[in-house]
């Protein structure tokens, strides 16, 4: 009766660390989740007069955040633009400048065809006409030559304005540069910088991570390849504790091609494999996936 006892308990004790070990192996593949990771510069050197940012804080695409003292480049700018005025109010408007001229001209042809008028009646003379004729032409030479003379200052005047403009458009581009917008939506990380700082070209300010959707990376052994493509759907679980899971769908987006030694933290479904490729699995986030959190993944659904 006794040895009954032990069999069964003996039975029972097996049954159940076997059980355990399925279930702590129910898995193809196991990593950490991660995301990809942005770090925001500065663009532009001064002191940093508003920095709203904060670790934790959750930031939207375009999202203005801060700005550089850009008091120095706006007097530029200002500066840029009176030289501008300055040089384009020189610029010569040549309607105006040969309408006299062309009063003249008008008048000219008037007479021209007055005295053809009085010549074909016999009341003026030839050399009367021919001297109106010569007046008409006169004056069409002198505006020619003024126009060609108006003309060449004007596009002078308007080469000197481009290069001005230009660096309009560079100032412009600076001060566009001292406004500090975030470029993804996220979650700030860490945060490198502070209000009132002197910061320069490069200047980290904070690292932001997209965490609407983290990145569960794995590793498979060289056997499990074949049972994997790329958009591959897949269930990940995370631990709760006392044998509890929380389920997510995941895909297969990335498949590394290259082998490489098991990390020591990371279990396989085959203990004994020293090689192992790393895949990437996206999974949408729901709050409760963390950057590093462990998480296992199954092949099948």
């Amino acid at each position: 009766m006794i040895m009954k006892k032990v069999s069964l308990l003996a039975i029972a004790t097996t049954l159940f660390f076997a059980s355990c070990h399925n279930s702590e192996n129910d898995f193809d593949a196991a990593g950490a989740f991660e995301s990809v990771e942005t770090i925001v510069s500065t663009e532009a050197s001064g002191t940093l007069l508003q920095f709203n940012v904060e670790e934790g804080q959750t930031l939207q695409p375009h999202q203005f955040v801060g700005y550089v003292d850009s008091a120095q480049l706006y007097f530029r700018k200002e500066q840029l633009e009176a030289q501008i005025a300055s040089t384009s109010s020189q610029v010569p408007n040549i309607p105006v400048q040969i309408a006299s001229l062309q009063a003249q001209l008008a008048e000219a042809k008037t007479n021209l065809t007055r005295m053809n008028n009085l010549f074909k009646a016999s009341a003026a003379t030839q050399q009367q006409v021919d001297d109106a004729n010569t007046q008409v032409e006169v004056l069409n030479k002198q505006i020619e030559a003024q126009e060609s003379t108006l003309g060449i200052a004007s596009t002078t005047l308007s080469k000197d304005i481009a290069p001005l403009q230009r660096q309009i458009d560079q100032t412009n581009d600076q001060l566009a540069k001292c406004r500090i917008i975030n470029p993804i939506h996220g979650t700030v990380l860490t945060k490198y910088a502070e209000d009132h700082e002197v910061v320069m070209p490069g200047k980290a300010l904070y690292k932001i991570a997209e965490t609407d959707t983290l990145i569960l990376r794995a590793y498979i052994t060289g056997s499990q390849l074949t049972e994997i493509k790329l958009g591959q759907k897949v269930k990940v679980r995370t631990d709760l504790g006392a044998n509890q899971y929380r389920f997510y769908t995941g895909t297969i987006y990335w498949v590394s091609d290259k082998s490489e030694f098991t990390p020591k933290t990371i279990p396989t479904k085959d203990e004994r494999a020293d090689l192992v490729y790393a895949i990437k699995v996206r999974v949408v986030n729901d709050g409760y996936l963390k950057i590093g959190m462990y998480g296992e993944m199954s092949i099948k659904q």
